[in-house]
């Protein structure tokens, strides 16, 4: 069976499941789907699968008999930015939504989930985004450059390491600088324009994004920095920095 992206590759995926009925579920559903699974019922087992195989995506359940779903997300996505993390859990709070994303993962889905919503989402994930040619600009704002060929941010010429999902924000907001962006516009762009996930995905990428935007940077003086502005019931702008900014 050729792999699920329509091409020769097969995706692999961990999943990190205690429920024998679940964790069956899900090996079983995808592995008819045409992905090479490996099912692991502890934190510790599939943790060590994840550094083993470097696989393209996780599945983690936050309820785990021996280690937290939340601090083991953030463990390995610190180890490995571009691995897929997909939490399934029970909790439904927006504070474990959100812990959850801001651990690291690219989505979070509420139990149960049928095999066709998350087949549906995998898809949507792991659907292949048009090459950025090689030409293309970069695009500076003030102390600000953004690399769309390389993938890279820099402020003041010293690198900003930026998870992918927060990258692409900000290429977005960069560039339409000075134009509103819808958040359906945003999501579209970013995760994809069949997205049919929690905006609340957005919120917590956002979120992070400002919180390295505004981490100080080195150099002579703060460095001018563009300004991200939420723009209530529609969606963001990011203004370029005043001409007296960064100048204390």
């Amino acid at each position: 069976m050729s792999g699920p992206r329509g091409d020769e590759r097969v995706i692999d995926v961990v999943i990190i499941e205690d429920d024998d009925v679940i964790g069956r579920q899900l090996d079983l559903g995808l592995r008819n789907h045409g992905y090479r699974t490996s099912w692991h019922r502890t934190g510790t087992s599939g943790r060590h699968q994840v550094r083993e195989r470097r696989p393209d995506v996780l599945l983690l359940d936050l309820g785990l008999p021996d280690v937290d779903g939340v601090d083991l997300a953030r463990t390995l996505r610190a180890e490995d930015e571009h691995l897929l993390i997909i939490i399934l859990t029970a909790r439904s709070d927006d504070i474990d939504m959100v812990a959850g994303l801001d651990a690291g993962a690219d989505d979070y889905l509420v139990k149960p989930v049928s095999t066709t919503t998350l087949l549906a989402r995998l898809r949507a994930h792991l659907r292949r985004r048009p090459p950025v040619p090689h030409d293309a600009p970069p695009v500076r704002i003030g102390d600000l450059l953004v690399d769309p060929a390389s993938r890279r941010c820099f402020v003041s010429g010293a690198e900003l390491v930026l998870r992918p999902k927060e990258f692409e924000l900000l290429l977005a907001l960069a560039s339409a600088a000075g134009v509103a962006v819808s958040r359906e516009d945003l999501m579209a762009r970013v995760w994809d324009e069949n997205w049919f996930g929690p905006t609340k995905t957005l919120d917590v990428t956002m979120a992070a994004l400002r919180q390295r935007l505004a981490a100080p940077a080195g150099g002579d003086g703060p460095p001018r920095l563009p300004t991200i502005v939420t723009l209530r019931g529609h969606g963001y702008r990011l203004d370029s920095p005043s001409p007296t900014s960064g100048t204390g």
